[in-house]
């Protein structure tokens, strides 16, 4: 696995699987993703697919981890994401993907065994800002196109017990593959004041 550093990321990152081509300078991840990759089990048929590259880091504690996410948009799903990762079976991400009536949009997919997959609000143009925040047991997702005011987009809670890897991830599940920018990372160890507000 391919060890990264993202400056003011406070552990070292690595790719499981690695993508086609990525680059992490001066605070920006830029990755290339190959043809029909995606992290999905579905509910219909129980279908697994895992072949989305994920960059992640073990973090300790409540944090806030967001970053401005630009997707060069080209087939339904292209996405930029952040994600939460236990295993195969559990997880849980926070995508920028475009929608098959082509509007961008931001989703969320919360995987307890098979996949609970929430359309939230369609963005205007292929940049939005993204944050994944823990709060204990919990977590929440919020979603800005300002960065400056958050949506909270889900709050939930994966299983009592266990202790998410978090990181980024890029897919291109029916598509020939994307583009995808991490610019603005930004890593805040502490809990959020209030999950509704985003503050």
């Amino acid at each position: 696995m391919d060890r990264v550093e993202i400056a003011g990321f406070p552990a070292p990152i690595e790719w499981d699987p690695a993508p086609v081509a990525w680059s992490a300078a001066e605070g920006v991840l830029a990755v290339e993703v190959g043809p029909k990759t995606d992290v999905f089990v579905d509910p219909g048929d129980d279908t697994e697919t895992l072949s989305g590259p994920r960059l992640l880091a073990s973090v300790d504690g409540d944090y806030s981890l967001s970053a401005r996410v630009t997707v060069a948009f080209q087939s339904d799903y292209d996405a930029g994401v952040l994600l939460l990762w236990v295993h195969a079976r559990l997880w849980a991400k926070l995508c920028f993907e475009l929608s098959p009536q082509r509007e961008p949009m931001v989703v969320s997919v919360v995987t307890r065994g098979v996949s609970d997959d929430c359309n939230s609000f369609v963005v205007d143009g292929n940049v939005v800002s993204l944050r994944v925040a823990r709060l204990g047991p919990a977590f929440a997702f919020h979603a800005s196109t300002d960065a400056q005011t958050w949506r909270l987009v889900r709050y939930f809670a994966l299983e009592q017990g266990v202790d998410p890897r978090v990181g980024f991830l890029a897919q291109s599940p029916r598509g020939d593959g994307c583009s995808v920018r991490f610019e603005e990372i930004t890593f805040r160890p502490g809990r959020l004041g209030d999950i509704r507000s985003g503050a």
